[in-house]
């Protein structure tokens, strides 16, 4: 799944040579042109990053390494899209073992701090997805003194105190447990462990409901929007490399691509299928639930639009920050910057700009 909290990195970069004189390819087969640099993007399954699992199935991207989608060819550069879990995707990034990943601002304070990153864009935000499920509990207040479950030192942790803090409680006074969304949402579901109360990301806040009719949702994302930021992070030091801003372009026009298949009516209704099939195998009418739950920035003025914000600048990013101390998911507070270069992780929308 998605959202865990960060592992400790060792150093691995992998990088294409190309050799002076090789013979280059025969001008009809140009599958594999031998001068195309390689990068890869560590992605994990969720609606807004299983977009680019779609984009190699309809020959966007292709994925594979020496083999090129329509975009990669555009570009110049062979993407490896590497699938693996949430975890794996921070670690393969922290590692430098992949030129990029599909993580969230919140994440990504973690290895940044070791190795400077680049957002480039964000794909989608939290608003519903994340959310605290109960039975017999009826209201906020009486949760109060509850144990809540959920993962610790992840989103779920900060949904859950963001929303408490919205809501004028203490966070201290609302125990929440560690245990991994599958676990919680199961034995919620099943009614074992006197478990009443979750704190868990789709698809199991979906299927949490549905499977116990009596319970409901105390609160959920929506009430911290745009806190909770699904993006595409590019190491500063891959982008330095030959091809490296053509990599994060053709990222971008791909991700573009695909949300205006899920926006035309002819090709929407199967690309959406394509991503439900991959998250979770969601049926059609689940998918159009996730992506209100889910938000796309499917422009690129709404993605400018985000990092340009003074909220985000100067309240979210900030309590992020703050939060990532407070439960040791970094040291100390990792520097932000927005388009300057200057801090570990720098919001820089010049890209999203040349796509636009």
């Amino acid at each position: 799944m998605k959202r865990i909290n960060c592992l400790p990195w060792i150093t691995l970069i992998a990088v294409s040579t190309v050799f002076a004189g090789c013979e280059s390819k025969p001008a009809n087969n140009p599958a594999t042109p031998t001068a195309a640099p390689k990068f890869m993007l560590a992605w994990s399954e969720y609606p807004s990053w299983s977009i680019f699992g779609v984009a190699s199935d309809v020959g966007l991207i292709d994925g594979e390494p020496g083999k090129m989608g329509s975009i990669e060819k555009k570009h110049n550069v062979d993407i490896v899209l590497k699938l693996v879990d949430y975890d794996s995707c921070i670690s393969l990034y922290g590692n430098s073992e992949a030129d990029a990943v599909c993580i969230t601002n919140i994440d990504i304070l973690g290895p940044a701090a070791s190795r400077k990153s680049v957002a480039i864009m964000p794909t989608s935000t939290s608003n519903g997805a994340d959310a605290c499920i109960a039975s017999g509990i009826d209201s906020v207040d009486a949760l109060t003194g509850k144990s809540t479950h959920g993962l610790e030192k992840s989103v779920s942790q900060y949904c859950f105190d963001r929303c408490l803090v919205k809501l004028d409680k203490d966070p201290a006074k609302f125990p929440f447990l560690n245990m991994a969304p599958e676990q919680a949402s199961q034995a919620f579901e099943q009614k074992t462990g006197n478990i009443q109360s979750i704190m868990v990301w789709n698809p199991f806040v979906m299927q949490s409901l549905a499977r116990r009719p009596d319970a409901k949702v105390l609160f959920d994302s929506s009430a911290i929007p745009e806190e909770i930021i699904d993006m595409v992070v590019v190491g500063a030091d891959s982008l330095k490399k030959p091809g490296g801003k053509d990599f994060a372009a053709a990222i971008l026009e791909t991700f573009y691509a695909m949300n205006k298949r899920m926006t035309d009516p002819a090709t929407s209704d199967k690309t959406l299928m394509g991503i439900g099939a991959r998250f979770a195998k969601l049926e059609l009418a689940d998918m159009k639930k996730v992506v209100t739950q889910t938000r796309f920035y499917g422009e690129p003025a709404e993605a400018i639009a985000l990092f340009g914000s003074d909220k985000f600048r100067t309240e979210t990013m900030p309590v992020v920050s703050k939060f990532c101390e407070k439960y040791g998911l970094t040291p100390k507070p990792t520097a932000v910057s927005f388009g300057t270069g200057e801090g570990m992780v720098d919001f820089d929308d010049s890209f999203l700009k040349a796509v636009k």
